[in-house]
C-alpha cells in the first residue's frame, strides 16, 4: 500500500496526508454521508491521525464525515488508497459511493475507470462503535480509536490497466537467492488487453507477454537467480528492489511498481524455526499501536524510538498483538532485521463473541489483506490468527482450520501459529506449525512458571504439540511507572515487576524446549473502559516501558535475560 521507500517513478502518485475537514453530529442530527454539512459540528484533524487527539473527542465513540477537497487537471483513471481507517468507512466521491471496508488495520483501495478533470468532494464516513456489524472491534484490552488513522494517496494512472501486486517469494527449490516474482496486473477495461511485462533487479531484466481479461487481473511469473545476492539476516538486513514495469505495444510504459525484499527462506524442522537453514531463537516484545498523544496513528519517529527501544533491550522481534500493523513500521522492522510475528485482528473473542455470524468472514477477509499487503516484508517470519480464542471447542477448531488452511493457500513461504491460554482444554495444536502459549504465573494464576510449563507439555504433547517448535508468546507482570516500594514490593510497583519478570525469566529460559520468548508487552496502552476495573488508569500497565516510553526498572533486567537467552546454544 504506501511505504518509506519510492514504489513508483512512472504513476502518478498525489498524497492525501494534510488538514481534513471532520463532522461530528450536534444535538438532533445525525452524520449520514449525505448529511448537510452545516448542520455538523466541524473541526480540523490531521491525516494520518484518530479523532481523541481533539480534546473535545477525546472519548468520542461514533460517527464521523470526513471531507476533502481533490482536484484533477485531467482526465483520467483513479486509485484512491487508504491504508487503514479506524474501524468501518463508507467512502463517496461527488456523493456516489466507492465501496466499503471493515476493520481499522488494513488497507483498501477504490478504482474508478475514467475521474473527470476538475473538482471533486470526497467524503469518508467513518465509525468506530461497537455494534452488530462488527465482530472484531468489541470492547477491549486496547482501544479501538476513530479516524483515517494510516495514509491516504490518490494514484493518477496513465492507462485503465495497472500493476495492483508484485508478490516476491524467495526461496524457489529451498535456494534463497531463487526468486519467484509474480505479478498481478488488474484491467479497468471491459475488453481484454495485452501488454508486456517487465521485471528488472539486480542488473537482470526478464519479461513475459500476458492478457488481462476484461474488468479483470491477470498473474505473470518470472523467476530470478541472484548467486552474487546477501541473504536478508538479523546482522545483516540486505534488502533488493525489484522494478516492475508495463509497457503497450512492446514500447510504450504506462505504470510501474517497485517492490523490495530480502533473500531469506524460513522453515520449521522438529523443534526449531530455521532461518537461512541454520536454527535461530526468539525474544522480542509484544506491542500495540499506542500513544497518548497520536492513538493508533504513531508517526514514523516514534516508530524508530519504538524500535531502538526495543533493540536496546536485547530483543531480536516484535509481535504485531493484535492486528497487522502498519506498512511503514514493517519497512522499519525489514531494515533494522527484527523479526516480526505478524497476526490477524482477533483478540480473545470468546462465548457469545466468537459466535457472532460475521466472525469468520471478518477475519478471513483481514488474512487475504493482511497476506496480500505485507507479503513482500522479509522481516514477517509468522502469520497467527485469533490470540486467546476459542481453540478448547470443536466449534472453534472448525474456525481455525479453515483460517490456518486459507493462510497456507495464501502464502506457503512461512510457518503459522496462533496464541493460546487453554492449558488443559486446547484442542487444536495438531493445526499450526508452532505451537504458542500466553501465561501468566504468579500474575492471574498462583502457579511457579515452571510448573505451569510443566501441564502445558503433559497436556498439550499428546494432542499435536509434540515435536513441533514451542514459543512463550506472552508474559509479564504490571507496574505503575514512578510508583515504587522497594521495601514492601507491592503489586503495581515497578520493583514487584521486576522480581515476577526474574522469577519467570529464570524458569522458562531454564527449558530446552523453549524456543521463543515474547514479553507482554513493550509499552502501556489505552484500554476500553470496560475494562478499567482491572486495569489502573485505564491502561494494560505491563509495559517494560510506559506509555510516553519511559523506561521502567524492568528495562535493564529484560536484557540482561534476552542477551543470555538468544546467546545460549
Amino acid at each position: 500500500m504506501i511505504t518509506l521507500y519510492t514504489q513508483h517513478q512512472i504513476r502518478t502518485v498525489q498524497s492525501l496526508d494534510s488538514l481534513w475537514q471532520y463532522y461530528f453530529p450536534t444535538e438532533g442530527m445525525t452524520v449520514s454521508p449525505q448529511a448537510d454539512l452545516s448542520q455538523l459540528n466541524e473541526r480540523k484533524l490531521q491525516v494520518p491521525g484518530v479523532w481523541e487527539s481533539l480534546p473535545e473527542y477525546a472519548n468520542y465513540r461514533g460517527q464521523a464525515l470526513a471531507v476533502k477537497k481533490i482536484t484533477l487537471t485531467k482526465d483520467a483513471p483513479l486509485r484512491i488508497v487508504f491504508a487503514g481507517v479506524s474501524h468501518t468507512a463508507q467512502v463517496y466521491i461527488d456523493g456516489e459511493l466507492l465501496g466499503r471496508h471493515h476493520n481499522a488495520y488494513t488497507g483498501f483501495a477504490f478504482d474508478i475507470p475514467r475521474a473527470k478533470a476538475g473538482e471533486h468532494e470526497l467524503r469518508v464516513h467513518i465509525s468506530n462503535e461497537h455494534g452488530e456489524g462488527s465482530a472484531l472491534h468489541v470492547p477491549n484490552d486496547y482501544y479501538n480509536y476513530g479516524g483515517i488513522s494510516r495514509q491516504a494517496h490518490l494514484h493518477l494512472l496513465a492507462q485503465p490497466i495497472y500493476i495492483e501486486n508484485l508478490h516476491l517469494t524467495p526461496g524457489v527449490d529451498e535456494n534463497p537467492r531463487k526468486v519467484s516474482a509474480k505479478a498481478f496486473v488488474k484491467n479497468l477495461n471491459r475488453d481484454s488487453v495485452t501488454a508486456t511485462l517487465s521485471i528488472s533487479v539486480c542488473g537482470q531484466t526478464k519479461e513475459a507477454q500476458l492478457t488481462a481479461p476484461g474488468n479483470g487481473t491477470s498473474e505473470t511469473e518470472l523467476i530470478f537467480e541472484l548467486p552474487g545476492a546477501d541473504l536478508w539476516e538479523p546482522e545483516n538486513p540486505a534488502l533488493y528492489e525489484f522494478h516492475a514495469r508495463l509497457l503497450m505495444n512492446g514500447e510504450e510504459v504506462v505504470d510501474d511498481l517497485i517492490e523490495r525484499t530480502g533473500l531469506r527462506t524460513v522453515a520449521v524442522k522438529g523443534e526449531q524455526v530455521m532461518l537461512n537453514g541454520k536454527p535461530i531463537k526468539i525474544a522480542g516484545f509484544n506491542r500495540h499501536e499506542d500513544h497518548p498523544d497520536f492513538g493508533c496513528a504513531i508517526p514514523v519517529a516514534m516508530m524508530v524510538k519504538d524500535i531502538e527501544l526495543m533493540l536496546a533491550m536485547g530483543a531480536n522481534s516484535v509481535r504485531t498483538s493484535h492486528y497487522p500493523n502498519d506498512r511503514r513500521f514493517l519497512d522499519l522492522c525489514d531494515e533494522y532485521g527484527l523479526l516480526v510475528w505478524e497476526e490477524n485482528h482477533a483478540r480473545g473473542l470468546r462465548d457469545e463473541k466468537f459466535k457472532h455470524p460475521l466472525l469468520q468472514e471478518q477475519c478471513m477477509q483481514c488474512n487475504e489483506e493482511m497476506v496480500t499487503q505485507h507479503y513482500n516484508h522479509p522481516s514477517i517470519i509468522l502469520w497467527a490468527i485469533m490470540n486467546e480464542c476459542m481453540s478448547d471447542s470443536e466449534e472453534g477448531r472448525i474456525l481455525y482450520k479453515e483460517q490456518l488452511d486459507q493462510l497456507r493457500s495464501l502464502d506457503q513461504s512461512r510457518p503459522l501459529t496462533y496464541a493460546t491460554f487453554r492449558l488443559r482444554e486446547d484442542l487444536c495444536q495438531d493445526l499450526p506449525d508452532i505451537c504458542s502459549w500466553n501465561l501468566y504465573p504468579n500474575w492471574y494464576i498462583h502457579q511457579p512458571p515452571a510448573e505451569a510449563l510443566d501441564v502445558i507439555q503433559e497436556y498439550n504433547e499428546p494432542k499435536g504439540m509434540k515435536g513441533k517448535p514451542l514459543i512463550l508468546s506472552e508474559f509479564g507482570a504490571g507496574a505503575l511507572y514512578g510508583y515504587h516500594d522497594p521495601i514492601r514490593r507491592g503489586k503495581w510497583s515497578e520493583e514487584r515487576q521486576c522480581d515476577l519478570l526474574k522469577e519467570l525469566f529464570e524458569d522458562f529460559t531454564a527449558s530446552s524446549r523453549v524456543m521463543g520468548l515474547y514479553v507482554w508487552q513493550f509499552c502501556d496502552v489505552r484500554v476500553d473502559e470496560s475494562w478499567a476495573m482491572s486495569r489502573p488508569r485505564t491502561m494494560n500497565n505491563k509495559g517494560i516501558v510506559d506509555e510516553y516510553r519511559r523506561p521502567k526498572l524492568a528495562f535493564s533486567l529484560v536484557k540482561k535475560y534476552f542477551d543470555a537467552f538468544l546467546s545460549s546454544p
